[in-house]
């Protein structure tokens, strides 16, 4: 799996080879966007309870 470092590094080497400007504005657009969106979400029980075993599946291997 690739690390967060990774993406992002390979992202930015993307985004230096794009040479249009629309593209480049809705690239950023998007981006500014989502990173402005960040409203917490509520998880019901039974999503809990299906992480929870999750990172016990995980744990367990």
């Amino acid at each position: 799996m690739a690390t967060v470092d990774n993406i992002r590094n390979g992202l930015i080497d993307k985004i230096l080879s794009i040479k249009n400007k629309d593209f480049l504005q809705a690239l950023d657009n998007l981006i500014t966007s989502s990173s402005s969106s960040s409203e917490l979400v509520e998880l019901t029980n039974e999503q809990k309870v299906m992480l929870e075993i999750s990172e016990e599946d995980i744990k367990n291997g």
